[in-house]
């Protein structure tokens, strides 16, 4: 029996694949909370731009405009958090497979770990049986060629 498990490379592969897509989802959930930490700041910046209530009419359509400008910037900020969280479901999904992937193959390296061991349990057992045998065969020959051990 070949005591190599063959598909010992194909599961360093696996374990590999899986490692790498256990790293994109930690860098995936990073980015999601970059962009969370994005969209907070934003906020805070557009509560703190209050529109002015008194000035000129330059000023006041200036402070809007700039308004604006930073709510387009939460609206960009958020729709980036949303992208960042489906990122993170696409290498979630990833990961899954890679670890059902991973663990099929390893399941197969269990079993033909199994198998040897049967192996080796039976081929010493053979021996030991072979041992019995051959040691009871003696000493009933020795029986025969000593008539004194037989009468004792």
């Amino acid at each position: 029996m070949n005591r190599l498990f063959r598909l010992a490379p194909v599961l360093r592969a696996r374990k590999a694949q899986e490692d790498a897509a256990r790293g994109a989802v930690i860098q995936s959930r990073a980015d999601v909370r970059d962009a969370e930490a994005m969209v907070r700041r934003r906020k805070l910046e557009l509560v703190g731009a209050d529109a002015p209530s008194e000035g000129t009419a330059r000023a006041m359509v200036a402070s809007l405009v700039a308004r604006q400008s930073l709510a387009a910037g939460l609206f960009d900020a958020q729709r980036m958090v949303t992208a960042a969280e489906e990122i993170e479901q696409e290498r979630l999904a990833a990961l899954a497979d890679a670890a059902k992937r991973h663990r099929a193959v390893e399941m197969m390296g269990d079993r033909h770990a199994a198998m040897l061991r049967a192996h080796d349990l039976r081929t010493d057992q053979a021996v030991l049986d072979e041992l019995a045998v051959t040691a009871k065969a003696r000493n009933a020959a020795g029986d025969v060629n000593d008539p004194n051990r037989s009468g004792a």
